[in-house]
């Protein structure tokens, strides 16, 4: 996800990375040395006399109106609609950092192994990421996750659902270690629960597309819209036609490269959701929650020392 100063207007419009031009521009090229060379082939047949000024002249813009209203349409529906999938997949993830600080706030309260708890949050946030982007790699979740857990991880379909038994094994043995009240229990279970719910949530985007039909019929529409709009734009507009072409492919063909890539907000392009920040933000706060509430029990005990949590979200990336 790209930061920006949205009152930046000469730099925001001028910028390349992240914008739809990068997407588009071979297409909009093409679309745009098409009208050029129908313009040629115009001038010289109207210079050599096998046309004339009136050839082209008779057909109607309208109907092209009419068709480029409903492309319009349909590619501000389909942007919309990727919109509400990316906003749905950061608000599952505003949930996840939430539901995380609650369960280990309250397991560290509650227990004296608070610490363990933070690592499996930590390494389920790992797993989740990986897992949304179709990564099977564990590396960086063994930094958190027992050997025993990274095992059951690398056996699972689902690695960030090994995680989540694992953190109902962790309340299964402080239930009977510290002698946890069953409310206790069920209160850091439901928390788990809304952990996988917003798993679950974040899955059903990432599995599940626009259908393909649907897409499939914008992008007929926007090149047959494409392929005879010159032969409206070249005796009307003469050799301004190409460049008439270039923004209206470059407004359509990018509209609809850019709802392509939102679409999926947990991928790695520019515009997706920054999934590293969160990642660490979670194992973040996670940890110096442990820290404070170990270090509130006892001052000079472990937790009131450093720890590798102790860092900003950038030391933790390096």
């Amino acid at each position: 996800m790209i930061e920006y100063d949205r009152f930046q207007w000469w730099r925001n419009t001028f910028a390349w990375r992240g914008t739809a031009l990068p997407l588009a521009y071979r297409r909009v090229l093409v679309a745009t040395c098409y009208c050029l060379l129908l313009t040629c082939l115009y001038r010289v047949g109207i210079a050599e006399r096998w046309l004339s000024t009136k050839t082209l002249q008779g057909l109607d813009p309208f109907a092209h109106g009419v068709l480029g209203s409903l492309i319009g349409f349909l590619i501000v529906f389909r942007l919309n609609a990727s919109n509400a999938r990316y906003w749905e997949g950061r608000s599952l993830w505003g949930g996840l950092i939430n539901t995380s600080r609650n369960l280990v706030r309250a397991g560290a309260a509650w227990t004296t192994d608070g610490a363990t708890l933070a690592d499996l949050v930590a390494g389920y946030a790992v797993t989740l990421r990986c897992s949304l982007r179709g990564e099977r790699d564990l590396v960086e979740a063994a930094y958190y996750l027992p050997a025993k857990v990274v095992q059951q991880a690398a056996r699972f379909g689902n690695p960030p659902s090994a995680v989540a038994a694992a953190m109902t094994e962790w309340i299964v043995e402080r239930r009977h270690v510290d002698r946890l009240e069953p409310q206790q229990v069920r209160h850091l279970e439901q928390l788990v629960a809304a952990l996988v719910d917003c798993q679950g949530g974040c899955e059903k985007i990432q599995k599940t597309p626009l259908p393909f039909a649907y897409a499939s019929l914008i992008k007929q529409l926007i090149l047959t819209y494409l392929v005879t709009l010159p032969l409206v734009l070249v005796p009307r507009t003469d050799w301004w036609g190409p460049l008439l072409m270039g923004v209206v492919s470059l407004g359509m063909l990018g509209m609809e490269e850019v709802s392509v890539e939102v679409e999926d907000p947990f991928g790695t392009h520019p515009n997706c959701l920054d999934l590293e920040t969160l990642t660490m933000t979670i194992a973040r706060d996670v940890g110096q929650l442990t820290e404070s509430i170990d270090a509130d029990r006892d001052p000079s005990g472990p937790g009131g020392g450093p720890t590798r949590f102790s860092g900003t979200v950038d030391s933790r990336r390096r």
